[in-house]
């Protein structure tokens, strides 16, 4: 089994800044690519980011500019730094892991979810 721990949510001004960080822990072989999703009520979660375990992102257009995804390999860790925050970016926000999990002969692929860390963009 896999956790994803979130933390770094609040509230925060327009213009303002956040840093996310998602720390994954458990038994497993490897995380492939980690990512980070929101969900504003009555909306369909949508992902923001992502990023392979080699470094490469990729981003929706929504958040291009503005926000940007690291991690940290050796620590399971991957963080969303948020920048120019707009009252739209409130939202549940929501970390994802594609982890590779073996038994010693099988490898299988999951995916894993934090528990969703509340951002709200307010004046």
């Amino acid at each position: 089994q896999v956790q994803l721990v979130e933390s770094g949510g609040g509230l925060v001004q327009p213009g303002g800044s956040l840093r996310l960080s998602c720390a994954a822990s458990g038994t497993f072989f490897s995380i492939d690519t980690m990512g980070w999703y929101r969900q504003a009520p009555g909306k369909q979660r949508e992902l923001l980011a992502t990023i392979t375990d080699g470094g490469s992102t990729n981003y929706a257009d929504s958040v291009k500019g503005r926000f940007a995804i690291s991690r940290d390999n050796a620590e399971n860790t991957v963080w969303l730094q948020m920048n120019s925050l707009k009252p739209e970016d409130t939202a549940v926000y929501y970390c994802n892991a594609r982890v590779i999990e073996t038994n010693g002969i099988q490898y299988v692929i999951r995916d894993y979810w934090g528990q969703g860390t509340q951002v709200t963009v307010s004046s």
